[in-house]
């Protein structure tokens, strides 16, 4: 064994000598999003179940691990570890729950009313469901157990309390399923407890806010409850479901033919199934949003995305650039579109037609800019200050940057404009205004970076934001968050100047090796020459808890409380997801050796994944051999020479 493992590193090394390396650009990635907002799972493939919260959602995938997405702000995205040998899931209004293999139940997420505490003994459970404030599980015998936040006795099942096959939660109400009857109990003030006759036959239910809804054997959907808009209006023809789903005042039912039908409120678009309109298997219905899961394994969302609860616009993928400020984000494609999702109560995520040939894209707290191929801007969100009102020529722009309620647009001449909110003086660029190279602009502030490396900063003064630190030199690229301000140098530290009362200004040690930057209201990222990011500043949502593995990044962005980062495709034998397949990579390889149809070797540092195979398993039989060691010469490139991301295929 070793005589082949000998031969490949010499052919390796040579390679290398021979100048013969391979080499792909690596610039485009997918979304990832950590802290008050979480989003970057990937939901085109392996998703087995669905559940919709008020705002988050939650997938289960088919090597047992649990995804989340959407609002983190009780940490219901926040998956326990180990995740693994989950069966099933259920989202309540801010909480989550995971049924694992062995009948225990995880819980995470708001636990202000007990709902993620478990009552002893957490075992024997085969069913789960989430409500307002409470949760409900099924034990192996048919019994429930319910806790939480158990007003109108919601959390206690009528007696007889066994035989039961089936449970579901409302705000207020829970249901049951027993011999084809359902049981319903708890708030009854608009009749969702009072099951409409003939109450049997019944296969599946599912509890809204204040409605219910229940599939008969036949296909047909049973509603009633709190009707006000047409939850419980069921369309015509009531025939041929497959599964439902009950929602705020929302219903949903899957057909027999793989189509979605929604009725009831469409305040967001929670009703507006997007196309192709088929293939689905099960479908789930959250506060304002809904989501479907197709027979493909993937999962569709519409409605309300102020949280990413519906998940980056799909497909999560060929994304250049990132920018995000306030509550929302934006993402522009290889191809030229832009993708925005967040907070849209000014329109700012609405898109102006034809959503192509951007270049680069910028945010602001309720606006959005673009700068289009041909050098003119565009401009969508909140006006409240003029900052959508372009200065003319709208033509020549090569940057554009966003503060809180101004924009600037860098010119192809080294000039700068600005326009919007310039009460602290943001929009009134110093004297010469030429010689530009750079933009950047925070809450109420602007920056400029100047061809010899200086940076010029204008606007708000009281933190020191605009006094850039001595010397002022060697700057190539510069942020500005709330009330402070970074700078990147050329040898790779970064500068931080203005407010410290988060620590947004204290960048970790060693400050060394970075790449890019990012500054959010008040707190700071830095991407690594090896693609790793570093944090720093207020992390009261988690926005600096970088989400693992730390590796394979290229872009970052930063909200008022998330963070956005892009993250390359990985290839195979890229173990330390620097964008290479080097000499590294193979140390890493031949530690974990053990030959045809042996071990791993124990020396291995690669973690198995949910089906216990390491990365460098690459034809997936469980061992480490030499057909493994042929897949990584393929995708061998030498140290900063990008790999082909198919070259193992």
């Amino acid at each position: 064994m070793m005589r082949w493992r000998y031969a490949l590193a010499l052919g390796l090394l040579a390679s290398v000598v021979l100048g013969t390396r391979p080499t792909w650009a690596q610039s485009e990635g997918s979304v990832v999003v950590w802290g008050k907002r979480v989003l970057g799972a990937d939901l085109s493939k392996e998703l087995t179940a669905i559940a919709a919260g008020d705002s988050h959602s939650l997938g289960l995938k088919a090597d047992g691990s649990v995804v989340a997405w959407g609002n983190n702000n009780y940490g219901c995205c926040d998956v326990p570890s180990p995740n693994s040998g989950f069966v099933a899931v259920a989202a309540g209004y801010s909480h989550s729950l995971g049924l694992k293999a062995d009948g225990s139940i995880a819980a995470w997420g708001d636990n202000s009313d007990g709902a993620c505490t478990v009552p002893a003994p957490n075992a024997g459970f085969i069913a789960i469901a989430a409500g307002f404030g409470y949760s409900l599980g099924l034990k192996a015998g048919g019994s429930i157990v319910g806790w939480g936040s158990c007003a109108y006795n919601k959390c206690t099942a009528p007696a007889p309390n066994t035989g039961y096959t089936a449970i579901a939660a409302g705000r207020d109400h829970s249901m049951a399923l027993r011999n084809g009857v359902i049981v319903a109990w708890g708030d009854n003030y608009y009749g969702q407890c009072n099951v409409p006759a003939p109450n049997s036959g019944f296969v599946s239910i599912a509890a809204g806010w204040y409605h219910s809804l229940g599939l008969k054997t036949n296909g047909s959907i049973a509603a009633w409850g709190y009707g006000g808009d047409g939850q419980c209006t069921v369309p015509s023809p009531n025939g041929e479901f497959a599964a439902i789903a009950a929602g705020w005042c929302q219903s949903a039912g899957v057909k027999n033919d793989g189509s979605v039908i929604v009725w009831g409120n469409n305040s967001d678009g929670q009703r507006n199934v997007p196309a192709p309109n088929a293939g689905f298997v099960k479908v789930a219905a959250g506060y304002y949003h809904t989501l479907g899961l197709k027979g493909d394994g993937s999962v569709v969302g519409w409605g309300s995305n102020v949280a990413g609860q519906c998940g980056v616009p799909p497909p999560n993928s060929g994304f250049t650039s990132i920018a995000a400020r306030g509550a929302h984000s934006l993402a522009r494609r290889s191809d030229g579109s832009i993708a925005a999702w967040g907070d849209n109560s000014y329109g700012q995520c609405n898109l102006p037609a034809p959503n192509s040939d951007f270049a680069a894209v910028a945010a602001g707290d309720y606006h959005s800019l673009g700068l289009k191929a041909d050098g003119s801007i565009l401009a969508w969100g909140d006006n409240s200050y003029g900052q959508r009102n372009i200065p003319s020529p709208n033509s020549g722009f090569t940057a554009v940057a966003a503060g809180a309620f101004h924009s600037l647009g860098l010119r192809s001449n080294g000039s700068i404009a600005a326009w919007g909110e310039g009460s602290y003086g943001q929009t009134y660029v110093p004297s010469p205004n030429s010689g530009f190279v750079g933009i950047g602009a925070g809450g109420y502030h602007s920056l400029g970076l100047k061809a010899d490396g200086s940076v010029v900063a204008w606007g708000l003064l009281a933190y020191g934001q605009c006094s850039v630190p001595s010397p002022n030199t060697g700057f190539t690229a510069i942020g500005g968050g709330c009330y402070y301000s970074l700078g990147l140098k050329s040898d790779g530290s970064i500068a931080a100047w203005g407010a410290n009362d988060y620590g947004q200004r204290d960048v970790p040690f060693p400050n060394t090796d970075f790449t890019a930057i990012a500054a959010g209201y008040a707190h700071g990222l830095g991407l690594k020459a090896n693609r790793s990011i570093v944090t720093w500043g207020w992390n009261s949502w988690g926005q600096c808890s970088v989400p693992l593995p730390n590796a394979g990044f290229i872009a970052v962005a930063a909200a008022q409380s998330y963070s956005v980062a892009l993250r390359a495709p990985r290839v195979w034998s890229d173990f330390g997801w620097d964008g290479d397949v080097d000499l590294e990579d193979l140390v890493v390889l031949e530690a974990c050796i053990g030959g045809p149809s042996l071990p791993y070797n124990p020396a291995c540092t690669l973690q198995p994944d949910a089906q216990g195979k390491v990365a460098a398993d690459f034809d997936g039989d469980g061992d480490v051999d030499q057909d493994d060691f042929g897949a990584f010469q393929r995708c061998y490139s030498g140290a900063g020479h990008p790999a082909n991301p198919n070259c193992a295929s």
